[in-house]
């Protein structure tokens, strides 16, 4: 578990998570439920991603990884981008130069559960 008094809450929040590893989608979703998040997906596939997206209602923000199967989620970065979506990059590649990522935090595969929960804390905070 997460939680952790005094560091925010993501209690009620909607996360779409887009993660192709079975494994780390599982755990990831396990976790923001158990933080009270309403977890949207896993979308494993960029298709899937934009099927979720497009079936509403929105998510309040979206872990991203960028590479679904060996294609880049960039689609699904623009649509995000293009709906005012936040969201956050998870990712093994350093390497993000598509200008939809400019300015998006970045979390660093393999990561730890705590520090994906300050990342949405971060980015779903007001006046981010």
């Amino acid at each position: 578990m997460l939680s952790q008094a005094g560091l925010g809450s993501l209690d009620g929040r909607s996360v779409l998570v887009v993660e192709d590893e079975f494994l780390i989608a599982l755990d990831l979703c396990q976790t923001l439920e158990t933080e009270g998040c309403r977890v949207l997906g896993p979308a494993p596939t960029v298709e899937d991603a934009l099927r979720l997206l497009e079936a509403g209602p929105s998510p309040d923000a979206v872990v991203l990884d960028i590479n679904l199967g060996g294609v880049r989620a960039v689609p699904v970065a623009e649509a995000l981008a293009a709906r005012g979506i936040p969201f956050l990059a998870a990712t093994a590649y350093h390497d993000l130069p598509e200008p939809v990522f400019a300015g998006v935090p970045v979390l660093s595969k393999p990561y730890a559960m705590v520090q994906m929960r300050e990342a949405l804390l971060q980015l779903l905070s007001p006046g981010r």
